[in-house]
């Protein structure tokens, strides 16, 4: 089949500009995709642990609570607050609210701050042990 010129070519990412908006849209993909690939494997990991005995689970904690370990996690419950909280700001979009410019720029630009405020309150109390 021939494909005719006369037709406009689909837009793609080097006609649009990039904004906050973009990068918060896209990087709620990346952190869906992260949490389910890299959760399902944690939590493989540790049933396969659990099923295998004692040593087994041993090595796992010993692994989760490495610096490499707490460095993986800390990343996960970052990737899961900046899930939550932009999955929240696509639910206000899909309610037809916050299509205004600058209410859309400012919760993008606001997104990443309360994740990451999110994470640090997380680990602050864990760390604290008051968990």
């Amino acid at each position: 089949m021939a494909r005719t010129t006369s037709r406009p070519l689909s837009p793609h990412l080097t006609i649009w500009k990039w904004g906050p908006a973009m990068a918060i849209s896209i990087l709620h993909r990346v952190t869906g995709n992260g949490l389910a690939t890299v959760g399902i494997l944690g939590v493989v990991w540790w049933l396969m642990a659990i099923a295998m005995g004692p040593d087994a689970y041993a090595t796992f904690v010993k692994c989760a609570t490495s610096p490499f370990g707490y460095l993986v996690m800390i990343g996960i419950s970052w990737f899961f607050f900046q899930h939550m909280m932009s999955g929240l700001r696509h639910f206000v979009l899909d309610m037809g609210a916050g299509y205004e410019l600058n209410t859309n720029k400012t919760w993008s630009l606001v997104i990443p701050v309360l994740s990451i405020l999110a994470t640090v309150a997380l680990w602050a109390t864990i760390f604290s042990g008051k968990i």
